[in-house]
């Protein structure tokens, strides 16, 4: 095309419309390479999660082209004179672009994240894996891409008058503007009535920020708030996808060995209580029979450590089996063989997650909600008692019991306190003793309470002469810090220390002999057990668990799994690693000190997404 004699306004205006049209093809080569996020993610059922899924194609790869054009390709019109010059460093921005694209489809099919600093740092870490290599492989792309852009800038400069003369920008504009508009005002009805087959795409395309409008629409009476909240509270489906669990049938050789199973939990207790001045009797129970003394709990809050407690998966799911109302497969088994349930909590199970899945469709005693402080785990065992005295021995049973007393130890309860501050011969002044450890002594003075009542649930058993066909286990949900780590963390769910993750874990199991394992356990780990264990199952732990057997020999484990539907949390020998959902993350130390220079591995991560996708629905 020759344009000798043009002033600068009729330069900048042809390279505007050059850059319009130049734009334009790459928007659609864009949506090309953006089918590839829509073949990795999960089909929408509905009509309607359809259209949204392909209104969103056309909107969002239109709007982050030309967006990308309007930043950069548009001021640079004005700033660079030379139309060749120009065009050289618009087919520049958009091989760069293109191959951003590109690499940000890899990392969406292989770690279900898109491009962050975690991805770029796994991928350009040298570390060799597969992943790796075919990273690798895709930057032989990038002199191609290059080539196509050159052919297509100079294609469009040649041919620029006789597209302009064809008037079609108008309606291609309002062709984008529409599906763009169109699916956010889908998304913004979508979230306010939890439609998940629209908002499941939410992350599904890069740089995706899909509008909400919940504070407009309550503001105008569009919205109840409270019933919202209610409904997601209850649905916990927002973004969940569907589970496989188990994998496969469960088969077994037998019927089991028909033992009995006694599941104490005791809220908020760490491990390093387990010591013979906090809490004497269970330091000595420990000793006579199995303790586990390096035991991770699957999360520092109560539904996600509960939830890998009962079904022996990872946090991530919890909501994908919230939204199937799958309730355990360990329960599911020992319901099938005829075990009476008895259900006991001290805290009138108050954590939803027990109706709304674990236990679901089993009535749950509600008869201590208005004890006193401090009275509602006595309560809780007495009623465990008479119903114990209840149960034959031809039929086995399954009982579960909750202790709140530690976990709610500010409270205070009705027993005498045994730690108070020591000041030396002085008198006891509140003013001058640390918070700190006031805190700490009043939980510890809960937890000395609570080895007391499992003296009492102890000598019930061997009353009944049950304890030498009980297999009976005791943990906790989760821990509770002091500030320790000196991040300003109190109580739970604040970080993923070992004061918050770290608990207590004593099996008495019949037949067995004693004995301390020191290796990294899981609550992951418990299901798996009962299954083979107890349960003698034949499937495979891997069909219906992400754990491994506490009775495996040596087994060739390299990290322990934590974390809940925000966060994946990998704990190693000397480190913690945190990754949010958006694949920025965090190293620690085993002092939970930020390190500057960690990097997790490639190929962990790798098998940790791995274990976090595996039980999906495959697509």
């Amino acid at each position: 095309m020759v344009t000798s004699g043009n002033n600068y306004k009729d330069k900048v205006s042809q390279l505007i419309s050059w850059g319009h049209w130049f734009s334009f093809f790459n928007i659609i080569a864009a949506m090309l390479l953006g089918t590839r996020y829509i073949v990795y993610s999960e089909w929408p059922e509905t009509i309607l999660g359809q259209l949204y899924l392909g209104l969103s194609w056309v909107g969002h790869f239109g709007f982050l082209v030309f967006g990308f054009y309007i930043l950069i390709l548009f001021p640079a019109s004005f700033l660079i004179p030379s139309q060749r010059l120009m065009r050289l460093f618009a087919v520049l921005v958009g091989t760069i672009g293109l191959t951003a694209l590109l690499l940000d489809t890899h990392a969406y099919e292989s770690l279900d994240l898109h491009l962050s600093p975690l991805v770029w740092d796994l991928l350009l870490s040298g570390e060799k894996t597969d992943l790796n290599a075919r990273w690798q492989y895709l930057f032989i792309t990038v002199p191609v891409i290059f080539l196509m852009q050159l052919i297509l800038s100079e294609w469009l400069w040649r041919k620029l008058r006789k597209l302009t003369r064809k008037h079609v920008g108008v309606p291609i504009a309002t062709v984008f503007g529409f599906c763009f508009l169109s699916s956010h005002l889908i998304y913004i009805w979508a979230d306010a009535h939890l439609y998940r087959p629209v908002t499941v795409q939410r992350s599904n395309f890069p740089l995706s920020y899909p509008m909400t409008a919940k504070t407009f629409m309550e503001k105008h009476g569009l919205l109840d708030r409270q019933e919202y909240t209610k409904r997601l509270d209850a649905q916990g489906v927002e973004e969940s996808e569907q589970i496989r669990y188990p994998m496969e049938k469960l088969t077994f050789n037998d019927q089991g060995t028909g033992q009995n199973v006694l599941l104490i939990v005791v809220d908020g207790l760490r491990g390093d209580m387990v010591n013979a001045e906090t809490m004497p009797y269970l330091t000595a129970f420990a000793q006579q029979n199995l303790n586990f003394s390096n035991h991770y709990s699957a999360s520092n809050e109560n539904s996600g450590s509960l939830f890998g407690l009962f079904y022996g998966l990872p946090g991530g799911y919890i909501n994908s089996i919230r939204s199937t109302g799958n309730t355990p497969v360990m329960l599911d088994t020992l319901s099938k063989r005829g075990y009476e349930f008895g259900l006991f909590s001290g805290n009138a199970f108050a954590t939803p997650l027990y109706e709304e899945a674990i236990f679901h469709g089993k009535k749950l005693p509600k008869s201590n909600e208005n004890s006193t402080k401090g009275s509602s785990d006595k309560l809780a065992i007495a009623d465990w008692k008479a119903w114990l005295s209840e149960q034959t021995s031809d039929t086995p049973w399954f009982s579960y019991i909750e202790l709140a007393t530690v976990e709610n130890f500010e409270e205070g309860g009705e027993y005498i306190p045994q730690f108070t501050p020591s000041l030396g011969n002085t008198s006891i002044n509140t003013n001058s003793v640390d918070t700190n450890q006031l805190l700490k002594n009043s939980y510890r003075n809960a937890a000395y309470h609570t080895d007391e009542l499992l003296i009492d649930i102890f000598e019930q058993l061997v009353a009944s002469d049950s304890l030498k066909n009980t297999v009976v286990i005791v943990t906790a949900n989760h821990g509770t810090e002091f500030n320790e780590t000196g991040t300003n963390s109190w109580g739970a769910n604040s970080n993923y220390s070992q004061y918050q993750l770290k608990v207590p874990l004593v099996i008495s199991w019949p037949g067995t002999v004693p004995a301390v394992t020191e290796r990294a356990t899981s609550h992951l780990d418990i299901v798996p057990t009962l299954m083979e264990s107890l349960l003698n199952t034949t499937t495979p732990i891997t069909a219906y668990s992400s754990g491994i057997s506490l009775f495996e020999q040596n087994p060739k484990r390299r990290w322990v799994l934590a974390g809940d539907s925000r966060d994946i949390v990998v704990l190693q020998k000397n480190t913690t690693t945190v990754v949010d959902k958006y694949g920025n993350y965090r190293v620690y130390d085993q002092n939970y000190k930020l390190k500057d220079e960690g990097k997790p591995k490639l190929s962990t991560l790798m098998q940790v997404m791995h274990e976090l996708k595996r039980f999906y629905q495959p697509q």
